[in-house]
C-alpha cells in the first residue's frame, strides 16, 4: 500500500501530545491537535464576560497547552511559523475531523478505561484504512482493542515516543496480536526516513522495553542505596557520567 501521512491528528495536548504536534509540524504536516472542553470558567474569562459556549473558553486546555509548549527549552519547533500548521481543537466540538486525517495519534491520561472510550468514538468517526496508534508509555496495546472493528484492530498499535519527541531518537512500535504487518512496515520506515527515529519493534509485556528495563533500574538503585548504606551525592556519582549517563543537573535535553 502507498501510504502517504498529509495530516495527523493528536488527542490530548499535554506535555507529550504538544510536543508531537510541532514534531510532525517541523516536518510540513497539518496537525489537528484536539483536548478536552474545560467544564469551568477561570478568572479571566468570568472578567471578560466569556460563558462555557464560546469557542476561545471551549478550546482553552489546548490552546495554552501548545502555547506553553513553544515557550518551553529546548524548543519543540524549528521555526515559530510552522507552529502555524497545527489546528486546535476540543474533543466535543471537532473529533469529527479526524475522517479527515491519515493518522490519529491518542496522547491522553494513562488509564485504560478513558483511553477505550476515547478510542471508541475514534472508531465511529475514523475513515477506513487510517492509522490509529497510541502513545502509551507502558499500558497493553491488546486491551485497547478490546470491542474495536476489525479495521481499527488491523490498523492499530502503540507507537511510543520519547520526551521531548523532537530530540530524543528512540520510538517503540507496538503491535497487537492483530495489527497489520504493513502498517508496522511503514511506521518503521516512516519514523526513521521522515520524524529522525530510530524505530524498534517491541512486545506487549507492561511498560515494553525502555521504561521496562528503567523501571528495573531504578528499582535495583534503591536495593543498592540499602544495601550499601548509601546517600544522595554518592548515588548520584556512581550512576552518572562514571558509567556514561548525563549529569541531569547539567545536560542540556533530558534523558528519559
Amino acid at each position: 500500500m502507498n501510504r502517504k501521512i498529509k495530516k495527523i491528528a493528536v488527542l490530548g495536548s499535554g506535555v507529550m501530545g504538544s510536543g508531537i504536534a510541532c514534531h510532525f509540524a517541523n516536518i510540513g504536516t497539518e496537525v489537528l491537535l484536539i483536548d478536552i472542553v474545560p467544564r469551568e470558567l477561570n478568572n479571566k474569562e468570568t472578567a471578560k464576560g466569556l460563558t462555557l459556549e464560546s469557542k476561545l473558553v471551549r478550546n482553552r486546555i489546548v490552546n495554552d497547552s501548545l502555547a506553553a509548549a513553544l515557550k518551553s527549552k529546548p524548543s519543540p519547533i524549528y521555526k515559530k511559523e510552522f507552529a502555524g500548521r497545527i489546528q486546535t481543537g476540543n474533543f466535543d466540538d471537532d473529533l469529527q475531523k479526524i475522517k479527515d486525517c491519515d493518522w490519529v495519534i491518542e496522547v491522553v491520561i494513562e488509564r485504560l478505561d478513558i483511553k477505550k472510550s476515547v478510542f471508541e468514538k475514534v472508531d465511529k468517526f475514523r475513515s477506513k484504512g487510517t492509522l490509529v496508534t497510541s502513545n502509551t508509555s507502558g499500558i497493553s496495546v491488546e486491551a485497547m482493542i478490546e470491542g474495536r472493528s476489525d479495521d481499527f484492530k488491523k490498523h492499530f498499535c502503540g507507537t511510543h515516543f520519547f520526551n521531548p519527541p523532537r530530540y530524543l531518537q528512540l520510538f517503540e512500535i507496538i503491535p497487537s496480536s492483530q495489527t497489520d504487518a504493513e502498517v508496522l512496515r511503514f511506521l518503521s520506515g516512516y519514523s526513521s526516513k521522515f520524524l529522525g527515529k530510530t524505530p524498534v519493534l517491541a512486545k506487549d509485556p507492561p511498560a515494553f522495553i525502555a521504561n521496562r528495563i528503567g523501571t528495573f533500574s531504578i528499582m535495583e538503585l534503591f536495593n543498592n542505596v540499602r544495601s550499601y548504606g548509601l546517600i544522595v551525592p554518592e548515588i548520584d556519582k556512581l550512576t552518572g557520567p562514571v558509567i556514561g549517563r548525563a549529569n541531569r543537573r547539567h545536560s542540556v535535553l533530558p534523558t528519559s
